[in-house]
């Protein structure tokens, strides 16, 4: 049987194990997590130079917001890990699902049709090869 622990810890022993990645989050985007998954699937694996020029000619909109989150974390890496941007590549990267706005749209007859405007939370995580 598992040796029970106080609360205080397991905190402890959570926190201990750090994850020491260059990473950043934009959160609440006004973007549906699908779309930002299509941009996302392009760039993952890529070095953060070559994800970035990916990204700037891209013509979908969640592109212009995951640029600007990559060079986020590109210059994180930089001045809080003292890491090159010429060894950064993006390890992982994945949208989860925010918040829905509810609407409603009036249609014909007195009838209404609902209309879902989706976020999203979208991070990027680099690391060095």
């Amino acid at each position: 049987m598992a040796k029970v622990q106080h609360r205080s810890q397991v905190k402890r022993e959570r926190n201990a194990v750090k994850d020491t990645r260059p990473k950043a989050t934009v959160s609440y985007t006004r973007v549906s997590t699908t779309k930002a998954a299509f941009v996302l699937d392009a760039i993952r694996g890529k070095s953060a130079t070559e994800a970035i020029a990916i990204l700037m000619y891209s013509p979908r909109y969640a592109s212009r917001v995951i640029e600007k989150l990559l060079k986020s974390a590109v210059a994180n890496a930089e001045n809080n890990n003292n890491m090159s941007a010429d060894t950064l590549y993006v390890q992982e990267c994945f949208a989860n699902q925010g918040p829905i706005m509810k609407r409603v749209r009036p249609r014909a007859q007195g009838r209404a049709y609902r209309i879902q405007k989706k976020s999203s939370h979208i991070t990027v995580i680099l690391n060095e090869r």
